[in-house]
């Protein structure tokens, strides 16, 4: 999957951190299929753990409650307002089938052809 520059650069610099960490711990990370995301054994994490955090950070901060995989949700919205076409988000996603990416996102690919269809009218100075 491709990332964006920034991106990169925030997994970079987390790998230094962690490489630093792991140190302390006695692990190397050094290993090209280390993992970016490991508990205190440098092991994988519990699938649980990312949502204890962030129903931490929600709690800490006054924020909204969201799910992991509602992140999940907004990032494929957002493409699609990006102007992603399926055939992307699908690939982004993972999905085997862009059928399934449609039945699961299909409220978000009305509003892309609402606003498809206003660019094509004001393109051709109807509206």
């Amino acid at each position: 999957m491709a990332l964006d520059d920034g991106t990169l650069l925030v997994l970079r610099e987390w790998r230094k951190t962690q490489r630093a960490e792991a140190l302390k711990f006695g692990f190397s990370t050094m290993n090209k299929n280390q993992l970016i995301f490991t508990n205190i054994d440098n092991k994988f994490l519990s699938p649980a753990k990312p949502r204890k955090w962030l129903i931490a950070a929600q709690e800490k901060y006054d924020l909204k409650s969201i799910t992991v995989h509602g992140f999940r949700h907004t990032h494929c919205s957002l493409l699609f307002e990006a102007g992603a076409t399926i055939q992307e988000v699908q690939e982004r996603l993972g999905h085997t089938d862009v059928k399934t990416t449609m039945n699961i996102y299909t409220h978000v690919t009305k509003k892309t052809k609402k606003e498809t269809a206003l660019k094509f009218a004001n393109y051709i100075n109807i509206v």
